[in-house]
């Protein structure tokens, strides 16, 4: 049940006497991994997203220092997938849907005396969303501090391994995450059907971009017939293992400073 969390890091193998005899929950690191279920062209499976946020956290909490409670719940594996839902076996939430849930489940973490909510998301799809949850929760719940953070924002190798165009335009199911894929699932990953296509006639000269500070938007047919954004045949286990190397590396510091961190004050 625990994949790739240490079984005494998981959440629900605590009982609710655990919880209720914790010395300082309000100390305690509470992380939620979320991805997807989503097409990744005709060479990953479905579950890339989630599999990356459970194993970056599983793979962070192995590494962290056993005086820090730090806590992941069970992976929400569905999201905000909607620009993919052209492609066959995409399930998606609507984004109504998925921050009544984040919501829900934030506030029965808050109820059982926490006060440190991390949800650690690898899906480019919902950042937007899960920062409404985030900031609304916090809003409600003066005391609660919610925080909704990237997989990939963190400092990683990856800029040093892949080449500029795929830095700019392989956003999914490319170099980077095929290459994560083959270090965590490789029995899944079909190199042979792989296909490298990126976007075409996009706006040139344009202060306008795919993905940037002034994006237009997009669903995934519009740019790609293949589901795939980017040059999965470049893809190496070496380059995954040493992305996930530096990913468990920066996360394993994100879930001590969540520890560490205190409010500010006005």
């Amino acid at each position: 049940m625990h994949s790739y969390i240490p079984p005494d890091r998981f959440f629900p193998y605590l009982t609710w006497t655990d919880i209720q005899q914790m010395p300082h929950p309000e100390q305690a690191v509470i992380l939620q991994p979320i991805g997807a279920i989503e097409q990744h062209g005709p060479h990953l499976p479905l579950v890339v997203d989630a599999a990356i946020a459970t194993a970056v956290v599983g793979k962070a909490l192995s590494q962290l220092s056993p005086s820090i409670p730090a806590y992941a719940l069970p992976t929400l594996y569905y999201g905000k997938s909607n620009e993919h839902w052209h492609f066959p076996g995409t399930i998606t939430l609507s984004a109504q849907t998925l921050i009544a849930v984040l919501t829900e489940v934030g506030e029965s973490v808050y109820r059982a005396g926490f006060r440190k909510w991390a949800i650690v998301n690898a899906h480019g799809g919902q950042p937007q969303v899960i920062e409404i949850v985030a900031r609304d929760l916090h809003q409600k719940y003066g005391d609660f501090w919610v925080f909704p953070l990237f997989v990939w924002r963190v400092p990683n190798v990856a800029p040093d391994l892949l080449t500029p165009k795929e830095l700019e335009y392989g956003i999914h199911a490319g170099d980077a995450e095929t290459s994560l894929l083959l270090s965590l699932l490789p029995d899944q990953v079909q190199l042979d059907r792989a296909v490298p296509e990126y976007p075409a006639n996009l706006p040139q000269n344009s202060l306008l971009s795919m993905e940037g500070d002034l994006p237009f938007s997009w669903v995934t047919r519009d740019l790609s017939q293949s589901g795939t954004l980017g040059d999965p045949t470049a893809a190496t286990r070496e380059k995954g293992d040493r992305i996930l190397e530096s990913l468990v590396q920066s996360w394993t510091r994100v879930i001590e400073d969540l520890y560490q961190f205190q409010p500010p004050r006005a």
